[in-house]
C-alpha cells in the first residue's frame, strides 16, 4: 500500500492486517469485498500527510485471517470498532468504498459516538440493483463456480480477462483491474468461503437486501461526504443521489468519466475534496440522549 507500512494484531484470536501512518485526525478506510487495504494505495501518502491513517484488510480478505463466522454488515462494523479501539483510538472520520461503505453506515449506526464523520463512495447499502456478477455469488452452487473460475482466472492472459470483463459491462482501467484482481484473490478456498458469506449476508439474487434508506434520517447531525463516479458499473450513481436528498446537510460529489473507484481514478482531485470536507466540518458528537430524541423524533 504505497510507501505505508503493514502491520498486524491478533483481536479475538485473528489476525487482522492494517496500515497506520501519518498523524493528526483519524481517518479508518474500508475497501470493498473481495479488495484490500492496498485499494487505497493511490491516496494513501496524500492523506497520511495531515491525518492518521488506519486501513485494515478486513476479515475474510487479503492477509487478514479468513476464519467460519459471521460476516455481516454489522460484525464488520464490530470488528472495526474493535481495531480502532485496540490501537488507542476513539473516534474518526470513517471513510468506505463499495461494500466499506455500507459497514462504515453500519459502524455509525452501531457506534453513533464513536464517528466524527461519514465519507461513503460508490456506496452499497443504498439502494436494490448492483451488477450481475456480485449477485451470482448468492446463488446455489457459487463457491464451486467460484474455485473453477479463480483457477482459471490465475492462468488467463491480461487480454483474455479483459475480453470477458468487456463482455459484462467493465471497461479498461480501474474497474476491470479492480474486479480482476477480486476473482484472483479467490484462489485459495478460506477467501472463496468468506466472499460467498459476505456477499450473502448483503445480496441476493435479485440484488441488494440490505439497506440503509430507512435509517438516513438519523445522520442529519452527522457531516456526510457521498463520492460516486458518473459512470459507476457495479452499483449506479443514482443511488448516490437519492441518498444525497434523503440526507439532510450531506455533501454529493459525482466525479464525470469516473467508474466504481472514484478515489484510484481521480486521486487527487479525491485527496482535496476530503481534506476540503474535514477543514470545512466540525466533528459530530451526538450524546446518547440526542440520539434517542432522533430515534423518537421518527415515530
Amino acid at each position: 500500500m504505497s510507501t505505508l507500512a503493514a502491520d498486524e494484531i491478533r483481536l479475538h484470536g485473528h489476525r487482522v492486517r492494517f496500515h497506520r501512518a501519518g498523524s493528526g485526525p483519524l481517518l479508518v478506510l474500508l475497501h470493498g469485498i473481495a479488495s484490500t487495504a492496498d485499494t487505497w494505495a493511490p491516496v494513501a501518502d496524500a492523506l497520511a500527510q495531515r491525518h492518521t491513517i488506519l486501513a485494515p484488510d478486513l476479515l475474510g480478505h487479503g492477509e487478514s485471517a479468513k476464519p467460519r463466522g459471521d460476516y455481516s454488515l454489522g460484525a464488520y462494523a464490530s470488528g472495526v470498532r474493535d481495531l480502532v479501539a485496540a490501537l488507542g483510538h476513539d473516534r474518526a472520520t470513517v471513510v468506505g468504498h463499495s461494500l466499506g461503505g455500507g459497514i462504515a453506515m453500519q459502524f455509525a449506526y452501531q457506534f453513533p459516538e464513536r464517528v466524527e464523520r461519514l465519507v461513503l463512495i460508490a456506496s452499497g447499502g443504498l439502494g436494490r440493483e448492483v451488477h450481475p456478477l456480485l449477485r451470482a455469488a448468492t446463488l446455489p452452487g457459487s463457491e464451486l463456480a467460484l474455485a473453477v473460475l479463480g483457477g482459471g482466472w490465475l492462468r488467463a492472459t491480461g487480454g483474455a480477462v479483459a475480453s470477458v470483463l468487456g463482455r459484462v459491462g467493465l471497461r479498461a482501467g480501474e474497474d476491470l483491474a479492480g474486479v480482476a484482481a477480486g476473482i484472483a484473490s479467490l484462489g485459495d478456498a478460506g477467501a472463496r468461503t468468506a466472499f460467498v458469506h459476505t456477499a450473502r449476508a448483503a445480496l441476493d439474487a435479485g440484488g441488494q437486501r440490505v439497506s440503509a434508506t430507512d435509517r438516513l434520517y438519523l445522520a442529519a447531525e452527522l457531516p456526510t461526504l457521498i463520492v460516486w463516479g458518473e459512470d459507476d458499473p457495479i452499483i449506479p450513481a443514482a443511488h448516490g443521489r437519492a441518498a444525497h436528498d434523503a440526507m439532510p446537510g450531506s455533501r454529493l460529489e459525482v466525479f464525470a468519466g469516473a467508474g466504481h473507484f472514484p478515489h484510484r481514478e481521480q486521486p487527487a482531485r479525491f485527496v482535496a475534496l476530503l481534506e476540503r470536507f474535514v477543514a470545512e466540518t466540525e466533528p459530530a458528537a451526538l450524546a446518547a440522549a440526542r440520539w434517542r430524541e432522533l430515534l423518537r423524533a421518527a415515530d
